[in-house]
């Protein structure tokens, strides 16, 4: 059993497809629409509350393990990304946007500048 909460809840989706006497021989969109929107909302709501790692990537770097182990309090890593290029948004390691450091309450934040379309995502999940 694996503790992930995406697991659990594709459960609870395969329990209301099997449960839920959805059949591929109702014809397309004839019938109870209210029944069809109240069973999306209720599958909506499931996904909705599933916690996503975000991420915001300002640049990377290799480095050989010599120099790993010699750094010290003080040291600089250059990374590969020239100063002032868009910092990378992730979700779940997948690029969803790019966006500029800001400020907000003494804390940082990304403004977002540039959302990566829909057909883009999809491309990047194969």
């Amino acid at each position: 059993m694996s503790n992930d909460p995406m697991d659990k809840v594709l459960e609870q989706l395969e329990e209301q497809e099997l449960g839920g006497g959805s059949s591929s021989s109702g014809g397309g969109g004839g019938g109870s629409s209210s029944s069809g929107n109240s069973t999306k909302d209720r599958n909506l709501n499931l996904i909705l509350d599933i916690p996503l790692k975000v991420t915001v990537e300002l640049g990377r770097t290799k480095m050989p393990v010599s120099d790993l182990l010699n750094l010290t309090q003080g040291s600089v890593i250059e990374l590969m990304k020239l100063a002032g290029e868009p910092m990378e948004v992730l979700v779940n390691e997948k690029l969803i946007a790019r966006g500029e450091a800001v400020v907000v309450n003494e804390k940082f934040g990304v403004r977002l500048t540039d959302i990566i379309s829909p057909t883009e995502r999809i491309e990047q999940l194969k």
